[in-house]
């Protein structure tokens, strides 16, 4: 069995979320833990997959991907799925692929450069998979808000009532 967070696991996470290139040794002073027991700590989210990979974040601007654009696709039969799936995982241009419950089976996030890029993605390549009958696209005027940070605010909550129940 995997051993729960706590409260130091939670703000490691949160540092390396926000701080990916911070050292063990930046992390232990943010955290008040020890080099070597931070070094263990990642080993074991690593390892229990709660950090899953680490990365550096790319302007979208700064790489003249400017249009952002989420797609709803709807494909007619389920034999059609698994290639289309294989299709949209090979394209670049697809940031994120969500499967919905609802009228639509799919969604995707899309970073192109123009709506030229866009229309030919949509029509050409999207549309060219077997199975697609139908896309509504909305292009995003400008983000308010866009992050890759998880929330722990609700596990920090679920330490805090731990402890108060084994205070009692």
């Amino acid at each position: 069995m995997k051993a729960p967070l706590n409260d130091k696991d939670i703000a490691i996470i949160d540092a390396v979320q926000r701080n990916g290139d911070w050292s063990h040794a930046e992390i232990g002073r943010h955290v008040g833990l020890s080099v070597s027991a931070v070094h263990e700590r990642v080993r074991r989210l690593v390892a229990n997959g709660v950090i899953v990979g680490w990365s550096a974040l790319a302007s979208p601007a700064a790489l003249d991907l400017n249009l952002l654009a989420f797609v709803y696709v709807l494909i007619d039969r389920t034999e059609h799925i698994r290639a289309f799936l294989d299709g949209v995982e090979k394209q670049g241009e697809v940031m994120e692929c969500h499967h919905l419950a609802g009228d639509w089976n799919y969604l995707l996030k899309v970073r192109v450069q123009t709506t030229a890029h866009l229309e030919h993605f949509i029509s050409k390549v999207l549309k060219g998979y077997a199975g697609v009958t139908r896309t509504a696209t909305t292009i995003v005027l400008a983000p308010v808000k866009e992050t890759h940070l998880l929330n722990t605010s609700h596990l920090l909550s679920k330490q805090r009532d731990l402890a108060d129940r084994r205070r009692l």
